[in-house]
């Protein structure tokens, strides 16, 4: 038995220190996993249980930035509010259900820094109408990412500072200690939804100062200790 045609190759992500290939499954996001995030979003930033979206996992959306190299990402259509969201995108290598918090960390492969790139005035409007919010998030090029660092390379990131700069100016500024949920709780709060398996990326939320661009700009987004990562929007 064949394919009809053949099937899409998974995209592979660079692994800092081997000329090794990430294979990305699934591509989960956090909504809203910074308190003064959700304030300029409008929301209430108490502690409510974590939500979540996925992104497309294909070579259309999921843009691989080796180091060293910048991404030209194209602007996207039907859109004239499209923003930037620096993230920590958490790999994962382990895969399982019903992970306790405790145990979270074993089930790490490694981490990198991603961009959650919005069309949002789409989300806002599927927002308002009660609608998902796929064509404000999932859309082609909607997820660049660096480099996987392995999480014994990374060492503890708690406490690391979390930047984007466009155009060589600061746009965000925070620190992964201001996560909401931390990486472990989001961990074992997801695995009771879904059975993560390895290959599945998490993009754990992202902290204020997001905001529109525009055609010709640069970005370059940092977390301490993981690297940079840029992209230039055409």
């Amino acid at each position: 038995m064949s394919f009809v045609f053949p099937p899409p190759a998974a995209v592979g992500l660079p692994v800092t220190g081997t000329a090794d290939l990430f294979p990305v499954r699934r591509v989960y996001c956090v909504g809203r996993n910074y308190a003064a995030h959700a304030r300029e979003m409008g929301f209430d930033p108490d502690r409510e249980p974590p939500f979540f979206f996925c992104k497309p996992n294909d070579d259309a959306s999921v843009v691989p930035v080796p180091a060293g190299t910048t991404a030209a990402i194209p602007y996207p259509p039907l859109s004239e509010n499209y923003h930037f969201e620096i993230e920590l995108v958490v790999a994962i290598g382990k895969g399982g259900s019903d992970i306790s918090v405790e145990d979270a960390a074993g089930h790490v492969f490694g981490y990198g820094v991603g961009l959650d790139m919005t069309r949002r005035d789409l989300q806002i409007r599927m927002r308002e109408q009660g609608r998902p919010w796929e064509i404000g998030k999932a859309f082609d090029y909607s997820a660049p990412v660096g480099p996987i660092c392995p999480a014994g390379m990374a060492g503890p990131l708690a406490g690391s500072a979390i930047t984007l700069a466009v155009d060589g100016k600061l746009r965000q500024s925070s620190s992964l200690n201001h996560l909401i949920w931390s990486v472990a709780e989001t961990i074992a709060n997801l695995s009771t939804f879904f059975k993560l398996q390895p290959g599945d990326l998490i993009f754990t939320g992202t902290p204020e100062g997001v905001g529109a661009l525009t055609r010709g700009q640069s970005l370059v987004g940092n977390i301490e200790g993981l690297g940079s990562l840029s992209i230039e929007i055409m």
